[in-house]
């Protein structure tokens, strides 16, 4: 049990830019971790993979904050590759 608490931790926010404009984001260090591996999965710098969520986001009828994006999009990823 004590493993698994200590697994937990808060958001830390972090700088990426997107065309061209740096903004930031606060993922727990679990999240960071698996944007990127996937942007290391893909052949792609952290912030390509970003802003590629970002895009996808904005094409959402009601789109959420960034962060949340980034968390929904690491969620279905790993859905789809479990399923796959």
């Amino acid at each position: 049990m004590a493993d698994e608490a200590a697994s937990y931790h808060p958001p830390v926010k972090r700088s990426v830019t997107i065309a061209g404009h740096p903004t930031s984001i606060s993922l727990e260090p679990v999240f960071w971790a698996a944007l990127e591996a996937e942007a290391a999965r893909q052949a792609l710098p952290v912030n390509a993979l970003v802003a590629r969520i970002d895009v996808e986001r904005m094409e959402a009828g009601d789109p959420p904050n960034l962060t949340s994006a980034i968390r929904q999009w690491l969620w279905h990823r790993r859905a789809d590759q479990s399923a796959a």
